[in-house]
């Protein structure tokens, strides 16, 4: 379990392909207070230490979290948001994270917006009913808020605006159009609408 506070921006110093891909991040953590087994979210995806060194940890990425995110685009030198596991009785600063990625989405534009960026994603439409204007959503592990929804045919668009704060602490200060964002939708959401769909 997360929170969406981004604690450290890692960067992928090696990838090795056998079997499972096999990830090395570069962290400023203090590796001797992660354990093996330990649950660190990635990007917004949760995975398992497997490895550490004094600087570095790594972990095994199955094919199946490749393919249902962005992790398969990343290459050496690729920067990681990252934050550890929730611990009981620790500030809850952003929303409940599990660090299961329900989609895949694309940053179609950005635009300056006084010092902060205004960047609006697009989402598959299946999503839709999940994202809501003043609602949270979590890209990238970083938790967010969101400004707008527009429901377009073949998709779904939402604005989120990233204050300098954020720009600063995470990978959103080198964000591109056109770059891929891994997607969990609030998971409150997600049991209204399961409330809803057994309602009816």
């Amino acid at each position: 379990m997360f929170t969406g506070i981004i604690t450290d921006i890692g960067e992928i110093t090696e990838i090795t392909k056998s079997g499972d891909t096999r990830m090395v991040i570069k962290t400023s953590f203090d590796t001797s207070t992660i354990e093996f087994g330990a649950s660190i979210a990635c990007s917004g995806v949760c995975l398992t230490v497997v490895g550490k060194g004094d600087d570095w940890f790594s972990v095994d990425v199955s094919a199946e979290t490749l393919s249902c995110t962005s992790l398969g685009d990343w290459a050496v030198g690729s920067k990681v948001n990252l934050e550890r596991a929730l611990k009981v009785g620790e500030e809850l600063g952003g929303h409940i994270v599990t660090g299961h990625v329900d989609a895949v989405g694309n940053v179609k534009s950005i635009e300056p917006e006084g010092d902060s960026k205004k960047i609006i994603f697009t989402l598959p439409p299946s999503l839709k009913a999940y994202i809501a204007a003043k609602g949270s959503v979590t890209i990238n592990g970083a938790s967010l808020t969101v400004n707008s929804v527009i429901d377009n045919d073949t998709d779904t668009e939402f604005s989120i605006n990233i204050i300098p704060h954020t720009q600063e602490k995470t990978t959103f200060s080198s964000v591109a159009v056109g770059d891929k964002v891994n997607i969990e939708i609030d998971i409150l959401a997600r049991y209204v609408a399961r409330m809803r769909d057994v309602a009816n």
